[in-house]
């Protein structure tokens, strides 16, 4: 059932792409070209940034243990990703799992340093596309309606979500005591269950314990640097993509930034008719925005999203015969 379900959607896309005109010779002559060179530069990138995340996640989990095994939290990042790919969103939740396993501490402090990386990266994905979008705006371009809702909202979201993000982080950082008895009262108010309200209390004690970490002014130094660090990395594998494309895509570091900008806020926001998705959404800023054949838009889409997320599949499953993980096992974790 599931093969067959995919080989619809492969024909249904066929279709599509070919009402479309869509020249298939053009798209296999624009893969066959490829450079493998930068193909690997932008695979080593990719492992750069995991690693970059394993420092970061260091920073993090220092409250409830100060010098955790830099290999553990390597090994359980990459195979984190390897489980997202496998298994989706649900596999987000596989590298605070191992990590707490590996490093024998509590799940609920590993999540609450997932919820701390993901607040990091949101804010900086803000500052990219902020960046992006004060730099297309005084150009001329002339845009579709997905990316026009993209520049009408775009502005407004920003600050409101910057604005949020930012006033959560110092509530926690420095009123921790407070924020934790006003949710628990909030929660109880509102006729949560004595049980509800002890697993809330040990998830926002654990958050609270994470925000913890970034309270010296040299730990929050360092969790920003590891931040910019893992974007650039992320950066430097669009700009290795882009170039090993050679001549039918001509993309300098400015043209990465602000690709990478509208990407990412496009594929965690839903575009009005679009949705999210990193191959649709970057489809979509290259041939709306920056005017790049369909045929070559496509080829992009496929590669970044195979070296980002499918190379490291194979080496995220070794690791986890090699330490015993099993998939069944991750994919029935309770969350």
């Amino acid at each position: 059932m599931g093969g067959a379900g995919l080989a619809a959607a492969i024909w249904l896309v066929r279709r599509f792409l070919e009402s479309r005109g869509f020249d298939w010779r053009a798209f296999r002559g624009t893969l066959l070209s490829l450079r493998g060179w930068w193909l690997a530069a932008a695979t080593g990138s990719v492992f750069a940034g995991y690693y970059g995340r394993a420092l970061r996640w260091r920073v993090l989990m220092r409250p409830v243990k100060p010098e955790p095994s830099l290999w553990n939290l390597f090994s359980a990042t990459v195979i984190g990703f390897s489980a997202i790919t496998i298994l989706g969103r649900p596999g987000e939740f596989v590298r605070p799992y191992l990590i707490a396993a590996k490093e024998n501490v509590s799940t609920s402090s590993q999540m609450a340093a997932l919820v701390l990386e993901r607040i990091y990266d949101v804010l900086i994905v803000l500052a990219i596309f902020g960046f992006a979008l004060g730099r297309v705006r005084r150009s001329d371009v002339a845009l579709g309606p997905a990316l026009s809702w993209v520049f009408a909202t775009g502005g407004w979201l920003v600050g409101a979500l910057s604005i949020a993000v930012l006033g959560l982080l110092a509530a926690f950082r420095h009123f921790s005591a407070a924020m934790r008895r006003r949710l628990l009262d909030f929660l109880a108010a509102h006729g949560a269950a004595p049980h509800l309200l002890k697993k809330a209390d040990r998830l926002i004690t654990a958050f609270v314990q994470g925000v913890e970490s970034t309270k010296s002014q040299k730990a929050m130094l360092l969790v920003v640097c590891y931040t910019v660090l893992e974007w650039a990395t992320i950066a430097l594998t669009v700009f290795s993509v882009m170039r090993a494309f050679g001549g039918a895509l001509r993309f300098g570091w400015l043209d990465v930034l602000i690709f990478l900008g509208f990407l990412s806020f496009g594929a965690v926001v839903q575009i009005p008719g679009v949705g999210g998705g990193m191959q649709v959404v970057s489809v979509l800023v290259l041939t709306e925005l920056f005017r790049v054949p369909l045929e070559i838009s496509t080829s992009v889409a496929i590669v970044l999203w195979f070296i980002s997320f499918v190379v490291v599949v194979p080496i995220g499953a070794a690791l986890a015969l090699h330490e015993g993980v099993r998939w069944r096992t991750l994919k029935q974790l309770d969350t």
